[in-house]
């Protein structure tokens, strides 16, 4: 049996949805899922499937955002503590 380029992408995309539960984190879950989204959207497009198409630019748009929204509660906050005083330099700091 040989294995056509979508069913070689059909097959890939399986196995890295599969492993998504395996996936430990979130963050981790997130990216696996990016993964298996953009290669069944590669196969949607090889194999002209609309629906297919659809849905997993849905779910890397999910993904993504999610991943992003994540990266922006991440970045360090500047509090009252570790905030410079108005007026204060960058050598003055030191």
């Amino acid at each position: 049996m040989t294995l056509t380029l979508p069913d070689s992408i059909g097959w890939v995309a399986t196995a890295v949805f599969t492993a998504s539960y395996f996936a430990r984190g979130p963050h981790t879950v997130r990216r696996v899922q990016m993964a298996g989204a953009s290669l069944w959207l590669a196969y949607g497009v090889v194999t002209q499937a609309v629906p297919v198409i659809v849905a997993n630019v849905l779910v890397l748009g999910a993904a993504t955002w999610a991943e992003w929204r994540r990266r922006q509660d991440d970045r360090p906050v500047a509090t009252a503590s570790t905030a410079a005083p108005v007026g204060a330099t960058q050598s003055a700091q030191a």
